[in-house]
Parts: C-alpha cells; sequence; structure tokens
C-alpha cells in the first residue's frame, strides 16, 4: 500500500531521492511525494528533527552467496568452533579455490661508515656493504581462502672492512685492515598460506603463512694474517620450518599489496670450510627462534587470475 505524505514548502529530499522513490506530484498547496508505508515513519521522523537510524551495509545472513566463474559461492566459510566459547566470529571468502596467485618481493640494502671515531678507544672505522635478495613465488587456491606453492630465491650480501682500530692501553691494542666477506645462497620453499577475509567487501585479509626452505649457498672471507692475504671459502646448507602471519590488501582488482614478518620457526644448519685450500673443518647447528625479528619483513606484489 502507497500512503501520501504532504510535505512543506520542500522542493526535493535527498533521502527520497537516494530511495528511488517514484515521481512527486505538484499542487498548489505544495508537493507530495508518495512513499512506501515501510518508510513514511522515518520521513516523518526527518521532518520533525529526530534522528534516523540506518544500516549502511546488510545484516549478515550465513546463507549470503556470491557469483563467480558461473558458480555460486557462500560468503561465509563455515568452519568448526574447536572453543569452548563462540566468539561469532566470521571468515569472509577473501580469494576463492581455483585462482593462480603470481607474486615477487625484492629488497635492497646498504650500509657505510667512514672515518668514524669513538671517543679516544674506536677510531678509524672504514666500513661498508650491501645486500640484495628477490624471491619469485607461485600458488594455487586449493580451498577458498586456502593456497600452496612454492617460491625460488636468491640472495647475495657484501661487506668489507678498510680498517678497524682500538686502542685502550699499551697492552690492549689492535688493528684490523683490508677485510672482505661475500656471500650468496638460493631457496627453494613450500609455501601454506591461510587467509581470513575481513569484511564482506574481500578487500582486506590477513594471513597466516607456514613455509618449508631449503637453502644452498657459499661464502668467502679474505683477510691478512701477520701481513700475508687468507682466504676461507665455506658452503653450506640449511632447512627452515618458519611461521609468518601478515597482512594482504587488493589494492586493485586482481592486484595485491601484501606484508609479512618472521615470528618463529626451526632451522637445521651445516656448513664445511677450508682455508687456502686445505680442509679445516665443519659443524652443523640446530635451534629455535621465538620472537619478532625486524629484519624478517617481507613486502611483496602479488597477481590473482
Amino acid at each position: 500500500m502507497i500512503r501520501p505524505l504532504l510535505i512543506s514548502l520542500l522542493m526535493a529530499l535527498p533521502l527520497l531521492a537516494g530511495a528511488q522513490t517514484p515521481d512527486s506530484v505538484s499542487s498548489g498547496a505544495g508537493k507530495f511525494v508518495f512513499v512506501p508505508d515501510s518508510m513514511a515513519q522515518k520521513v516523518a521522523d526527518v521532518l520533525a528533527g529526530r534522528s534516523v537510524e540506518t544500516q549502511l551495509e546488510p545484516k549478515l545472513e550465513l546463507g549470503d552467496k556470491v557469483a563467480f566463474r558461473g558458480d555460486t559461492l557462500d560468503v561465509v566459510i563455515r568452519q568448526r568452533n574447536l572453543g569452548r566459547y563462540d566468539r561469532g566470529l566470521f571468515n569472509y571468502l577473501f580469494v576463492p579455490k581455483g585462482i593462480w596467485s603470481f607474486g615477487l618481493t625484492a629488497s635492497y640494502g646498504e650500509f657505510s661508515s667512514n672515518d668514524l671515531q669513538l671517543l679516544d678507544i674506536v677510531g678509524d672505522v672504514d666500513f661498508s656493504g650491501h645486500t640484495f635478495s628477490i624471491k619469485p613465488s607461485v600458488s594455487y587456491f586449493i580451498g577458498n581462502n586456502v593456497s600452496v606453492g612454492l617460491r625460488l630465491g636468491y640472495n647475495s650480501s657484501k661487506a668489507s672492512l678498510g680498517r678497524f682500530a682500538i686502542d685502550i692501553d699499551e697492552d690492549l691494542n689492535f688493528d684490523i685492515s683490508d677485510v672482505a666477506y661475500t656471500r650468496e645462497s638460493y631457496t627453494a620453499a613450500l609455501v601454506l598460506r591461510q587467509y581470513v577475509g575481513l569484511a564482506r567487501r574481500t578487500r582486506f585479509g590477513i594471513f597466516n603463512e607456514a613455509e618449508l626452505a631449503f637453502s644452498s649457498g657459499n661464502g668467502d672471507f679474505r683477510r691478512l694474517y701477520d701481513g700475508t692475504p687468507k682466504e676461507t671459502h665455506s658452503t653450506f646448507m640449511d632447512a627452515r620450518l618458519t611461521f609468518s602471519p601478515g597482512l594482504c590488501v587488493f589494492i586493485m582488482k586482481n592486484v595485491a599489496f601484501n606484508v609479512s614478518f618472521g615470528v618463529f620457526g626451526f632451522y637445521v644448519h651445516s656448513e664445511h670450510q677450508n682455508t687456502d685450500g686445505v680442509d679445516s673443518g665443519r659443524r652443523v647447528t640446530s635451534g629455535a627462534n621465538f620472537k619478532f625479528n625486524i629484519f624478517n619483513i617481507n613486502f611483496g606484489v602479488g597477481v590473482y587470475i
């Protein structure tokens, strides 16, 4: 049923125009606008100066669907509650099953210190170096918000120490010069990532990432010993299992920016060294890290198709 409502001295109402009401009918006494019965009370409240509560986003329905490639998918991914209390949190659909993702992470850092002097103890510090890494990746979504993939990586680091001098007293002083260190490594990793959508619009999401990585590389350490140059060459292999939370934001329809940081993990490291071609030893180490590492923050861009 449509009820006529007299609106005095009002030529147009943005609220009614936004609600797509029928065309208004003019008369000599004012202006008539036809509104549905369900909106009549709200319009009357607005004209009386009372506030009207509006819901900007539709109420969540667990059965809501979204169309994707000719199929319909649930907006809310149903999950089993493993706790004793249901907190009412929902995992919204962020990336549907069947999507391919291609990503790239790269970083470069450079540092130097020329002629640094600390009081009268440490002086003539001449140190410089740089590090570079690149990590392309590809993954496939085996389920809604769940992907598995492969990540490759290359890392190169170089550092040189021109001179480093310490002079505390006559019995405790030394001078180091002409020291250089280079290192490069190659990495292959299996990655499992689970996303959690934060809203119905599927623009923002967080994720938990588990990475099993295997690395191999080598390094060279050159220095002077009793005026004679010496070089130690080392080769290494290690395996790491790391867990990293992160944030993903779609900046375009199929392009997303993501950032992640390492929190904890386990590693096993094996290294072999020789000095001037003579075997000098090998070692195997292992351990676990349970801390936030500020030097393990990764920024990247991904394409989802």
